[in-house]
């Protein structure tokens, strides 16, 4: 994932929400939300050249999700699959906090990270970046992407406004999340932050919607909790156009 919006214990509705855009090389081979064949406890995209996923559910109603830590200059040559930092927690029984400290203890085998794991009623979130250990998020709108959480990038900073209008509104049709994260509109350059890739991709990766040659939204993503256990999962992909392709919708009941 490249953009991740949480409302977390703000709404009496839908205590838990989280909309997510996930960018990628559009030739990466990848499979749809759906149910695991080979490990059915489990439901989510899927990364078929590692074999992880960016964001997924567990039959028991935990979730994680995870973004890249843009930091080109130190990229490793054997690094391990991100995407299995969010498979091991939906295999795991442990909960978020002991999870994020069994990981910062290897954390480093890893390119630059964000971890975000949620258990009801306890939300967790780490960063191998930053010398921060793991933490658990307090209530409110929160915003990440491919910095540390809450880093104000122009993007971080309009998703949570938009979030914020949503819950504000009592908005509960999954298309009306999704729609937020379909948002084309660059950052001015004086807005833009300096990760080392140079100034014409930091204009092109400052939008919530990333459209280039090659690269990048494949799907978007939103997960409602209600307060009476009522989980929803939806998700809508995207061709190479930009244009959306399929939309699904998973709804299952979790213990709150």
């Amino acid at each position: 994932m490249c953009l991740i919006l949480l409302g977390n214990q703000i709404s009496e509705e839908y205590p838990f929400v989280l909309v997510a855009n996930r960018d990628e090389f559009l030739n990466r081979p990848t499979l749809y939300a759906s149910r695991w064949r080979d490990k059915p406890g489990i439901y989510g995209g899927r990364d078929l050249k590692s074999g992880g996923t960016w964001l997924g559910l567990s039959n028991s109603g935990r979730l994680a999700a995870v973004t890249n830590y843009r930091d080109p200059a130190n990229l490793m040559d054997e690094a391990q699959s991100r995407g299995t930092l969010v498979t091991g927690f939906l295999e795991s029984n442990m909960t978020p906090t002991e999870y994020l400290h069994q990981i910062s203890e290897s954390a480093r085998a890893y390119d630059g990270f964000n971890l975000i794991v949620w258990e009801t009623g306890r939300l967790g979130y780490l960063s191998n970046r930053g010398n921060r250990g793991p933490v658990l998020i307090e209530p409110g709108i929160h915003g990440l992407s491919n910095d540390l959480m809450n880093t104000p990038w122009p993007k971080v900073l309009k998703g949570k406004e938009s979030l914020r209008g949503l819950l504000s509104d009592g908005a509960n049709a999954p298309s009306s999340f999704l729609a937020i994260m379909h948002d084309l509109n660059r950052a001015s350059d004086d807005d833009l932050p300096d990760t080392g890739v140079g100034l014409e991709l930091e204009r092109a990766l400052s939008s919530m919607f990333i459209r280039t040659p090659g690269y990048g939204t494949r799907s978007s993503t939103v997960v409602l909790v209600r307060h009476d256990g009522e989980l929803i999962f939806a998700e809508r992909n995207f061709g190479d156009d930009g244009r959306a392709t399929n939309t699904s919708t998973y709804r299952t009941v979790i213990s709150i």
